[in-house]
C-alpha cells in the first residue's frame, strides 16, 4: 500500500463519516419504506439528532429547490466519506475552486461534442456484446451491474480519456462494491472503539479498496491511447496542468478528476442500465417495442447520434428507470449558516439530506408513481410535469456535469443489447434496495442471458 492510500485508510471508521449517516437505513429490509413513513409522518420534513449531529430529511419539492437552487450557497456539499476516493475532484469542492475546476471541462460534456462520443460507445457495446456471446452459451449466471459497469467503465475510458480500459475492470467493481459496504466501515469502528486497532491495517477490506483505487489514474495516463485524438478530457486536463495560469490544475487534480469519472461517471450509467434490464424482465412487452423501434431506426447499421433522438421509447425507458431507481438517491449538504425551510429551523452544521427518491414515488407529482410507465417520458408527456419532480442528476448549478451523457450511454447500450440478448433475471421479486452512497441492488441483480435468433 502507498503512503497515500495508507494515510487516506486511517481515515476508515471514523464517527462523523457519511457512512454512520446512512447506516441505519442501509442496514434496513426496507430503506425507502421506512424514510417514506417517517417523511410522511412528519410533514415531509423530520429533523432526527444522532449523538452529536443533526441530521434533516426533506423530500418535498419546495425543500429540494431551497436547498440546490435557490440558497446553494448555504449548503456546502458533504462527501467527508468520500474523499478518501475523490479527493479534491469537482464531486467534492465547492465555490470559486468548484468553478474554475468544472469551467475548462464543460466543452467537453456539451451536447454538441457528444455525436463524437457516439463511435467509441458504440465500440465498448460490441465488445460487450462479444463478451454476452460467451456468456450466453455457458449459461453461467452473471450479476449484471458488475456487466454494466464494466462496459460504462469501457465507455468512459474510450470516449474521454482515449484509452482502451487499462486495468481489470471486474476487480474494480469489486473494490467500489467492498467500500461502498458500509457495514465494512462499521466493523472497523467498532473494532476502534474496542481498542483493538491503533491503526487501520491494509488487510482490512475497504482499506485494500482504496489500494486498488487510488492506483487507477495513474494507470489510464500511462496507458497507450487508443486513437491518439487531441481533443479528448483527459488531453484538456493536462494542457490545464502545464498552465502556469491555472495553478489549481496541478497534477493530484488531474488524478482526481480522473477518479471521479472512473467512479461517479462509471456508477450512474452502470445502475441505469442494471435497474432497466431489471425492470424489462419483468415487463417482456417493453424490451419487444425496444427491439422494434432498433430494427425500424437504424435496421442492421450502427447507430449514430441522429439516431439516438429517433429512439423515444428507448430513452423514455432509460429516464422513467432513472425516476423509479435514481442512483442518487439522496443529495446530502452541510448548512454552513442557520436558514429556515418550510418553518423548520436549519442550524449552522446541521446535515441536510434531500430525498429525490421520494420525490420521484410522490402521488402528488406522478401518477402511480410505483408503475413502470415508460410512456411518462414519450413527447407531449412532459409537459405535464411539475418543475422540479423529476431530478436524477440534481438540480440547479450543480446539475451533474455527465447526466446527459450518461443518458445517451444507457440508451445506445439498451438498444443494441436488448435486440441481440433476452436477460433472465433470476433473483428474488421485487428486487432488493441497498440504499447506499447510490442505489444499490442489495446482494446484486443475477441474471442468466439468452441470445436471440
Amino acid at each position: 500500500m502507498t503512503s497515500e492510500a495508507h494515510a487516506y485508510s486511517q481515515t476508515l471508521g471514523e464517527e462523523n463519516s457519511v457512512w454512520f449517516t446512512i447506516s441505519p437505513f442501509v442496514n434496513s429490509p426496507d430503506p425507502m419504506g421506512v424514510l417514506k413513513r417517517l417523511l410522511a409522518r412528519g410533514g415531509g420534513c423530520v429533523p432526527i439528532q444522532l449523538k452529536s449531529e443533526r441530521i434533516v430529511f426533506m423530500s418535498e419539492i419546495e425543500h429540494l429547490r431551497h436547498v440546490l437552487v435557490d440558497h446553494v450557497d448555504n449548503y456546502a456539499k458533504y462527501f467527508d466519506g468520500l474523499k478518501p476516493i475523490f479527493g479534491k475532484a469537482m464531486i467534492t469542492i465547492d465555490g470559486v475552486l468548484w468553478q474554475k475546476v468544472r469551467l475548462p471541462q464543460q466543452p467537453h460534456f456539451h451536447p454538441n461534442i457528444y455525436a463524437d462520443y457516439v463511435p467509441h460507445f458504440m465500440e465498448a457495446v460490441r465488445a460487450k456484446k462479444n463478451d454476452w456471446g460467451a456468456l450466453a452459451r455457458s449459461g453461467e449466471t452473471v450479476d449484471m451491474v458488475e456487466q454494466t459497469w464494466c462496459l460504462a467503465a469501457d465507455m468512459v475510458c474510450r470516449a474521454l480519456f482515449d484509452r482502451e480500459v487499462p486495468f481489470n475492470p471486474h476487480a474494480v467493481f469489486g473494490a467500489v462494491k467492498a467500500y461502498t459496504d458500509a457495514s465494512q466501515h462499521r466493523a472497523i469502528r467498532l473494532k476502534k472503539i474496542a481498542g483493538g486497532m491503533s491503526e487501520v491495517s491494509a488487510d482490512e477490506v475497504p482499506a485494500h479498496a482504496i489500494g486498488a483505487w487510488l492506483s487507477l489514474p495513474d494507470a489510464v495516463i500511462a496507458a497507450t491511447p487508443w486513437q491518439n485524438r487531441e481533443q479528448t478530457l483527459l488531453h484538456m486536463m493536462q494542457a490545464a496542468e502545464a498552465d502556469p495560469s491555472k495553478p489549481e490544475w496541478d497534477h493530484q487534480q488531474v488524478l482526481d478528476e480522473i477518479k471521479q469519472y472512473l467512479w461517479a461517471g462509471t456508477e450512474t450509467t452502470a445502475l441505469t442500465l442494471g435497474w432497466a434490464f431489471y425492470l424489462l424482465s419483468q415487463h417482456p412487452e417493453a424490451a419487444e417495442k425496444i427491439r422494434l423501434e432498433g430494427i425500424e431506426v437504424y435496421g442492421d447499421r450502427a447507430p449514430s447520434a441522429d439516431d439516438l433522438d429517433k429512439l423515444i421509447y428507448t430513452r423514455s425507458v432509460v429516464l422513467e428507470t432513472l425516476r423509479l431507481y435514481p442512483p442518487a438517491w439522496a443529495f446530502i449538504r452541510s448548512a454552513v449558516a442557520s436558514d429556515e425551510i418550510g418553518g423548520h429551523m436549519i442550524h449552522a452544521g446541521d446535515r441536510v439530506v434531500v430525498l429525490p427518491y421520494l420525490i420521484h414515488h410522490s402521488e402528488k407529482y406522478w401518477d402511480d408513481p410505483e408503475a413502470f410507465r415508460p410512456e411518462r417520458f414519450e413527447p407531449g408527456s412532459m409537459k405535464k410535469r411539475v418543475k422540479y419532480s423529476y431530478v436524477p442528476f440534481g438540480a440547479g448549478k450543480r446539475f451533474c456535469i455527465g447526466g446527459q451523457m450518461a443518458q445517451m450511454e444507457a440508451a445506445l447500450a439498451l438498444s443494441q443489447l436488448v435486440r441481440r440478448f433476452r436477460a433472465e433475471y433470476l433473483g428474488p421479486i421485487p428486487a432488493q434496495i441497498a440504499a447506499s452512497v447510490t442505489l444499490m441492488p442489495k446482494g446484486g441483480l443475477p441474471f442468466r442471458l439468452h441470445e436471440l435468433s
